[in-house]
């Protein structure tokens, strides 16, 4: 076990998409960039300030992307008593993540590991399997950093939106092309169709009209 161990107290010094992309360089498994960190990058420009990086692997992939983080760098994750332990010594389920990497020299956290459903042919929404993508339209390449299309990571967001997750929507689906824009509003109606972003997808024009979020009298 490392002698210095992480803590709650443990703090964040996100990496940037290029130091992302460098530190994964030597994994042999598909890893993607992911949440408010996928949108920035595929923007160009961060939308506002993120607490941490977040990068995404199907749960077989994930031991084999922890083990090809580079001298220096760890793995960690929440044991049975909800303390902090090294990914090496956890369980191998589902439960065992998020895995948050540390720079060690720094003894500070640098990325969020999160698991996602996959198979060979395609990415799978985790929430309700009906979603599923082929993998080259739910990752994307963007300045050589394998990234999760904007349109996914908002349909992540859309489940219980935050008033940031607004600003990351706002700021996101003026961008979009029409093909990811009429996927996203089809998931919106199909998917989470109780998110209260889909009020703007059924009655765009006249949002606080729309029939279905109205005061019955």
């Amino acid at each position: 076990m490392p002698s210095t161990v992480p803590s709650a107290e443990t703090r964040w010094e996100p990496l940037a998409a290029k130091a992302v992309a460098d530190l994964l360089a030597a994994s042999p498994v598909r890893w993607w960039l992911s949440g408010g960190a996928a949108l920035d990058h595929w923007l160009g420009q961060p939308i506002r300030d993120r607490s941490n990086t977040d990068v995404s692997v199907v749960f077989s992939d994930l031991p084999q992307l922890v083990a090809s983080l580079p001298a220096g760098f760890d793995g960690w994750t929440l044991g049975n008593e909800d303390e902090l332990v090294p990914f090496v010594e956890s369980r191998r389920d589902e439960e065992a993540q998020p895995v948050l990497v540390r720079d060690v020299e720094k003894n500070m956290w640098v990325l969020k590991l999160n698991v996602e459903d996959g198979a060979p042919s395609g990415w799978v929404y985790k929430r309700d399997p009906r979603l599923q993508l082929p993998w080259d339209r739910a990752v994307i390449d963007v300045g050589g950093v394998p990234t999760g299309a904007p349109e996914v990571q908002l349909v992540w967001k859309a489940l219980r939106p935050r008033p940031e997750d607004d600003l990351d929507k706002d700021a996101v689906l003026p961008k979009l092309s029409k093909e990811a824009h009429a996927w996203y509003e089809r998931c919106i109606l199909t998917i989470h169709p109780h998110s209260s972003w889909s009020i703007h997808v059924r009655s765009p024009s006249s949002p606080a009209k729309a029939s279905w979020s109205r005061k019955r009298s």
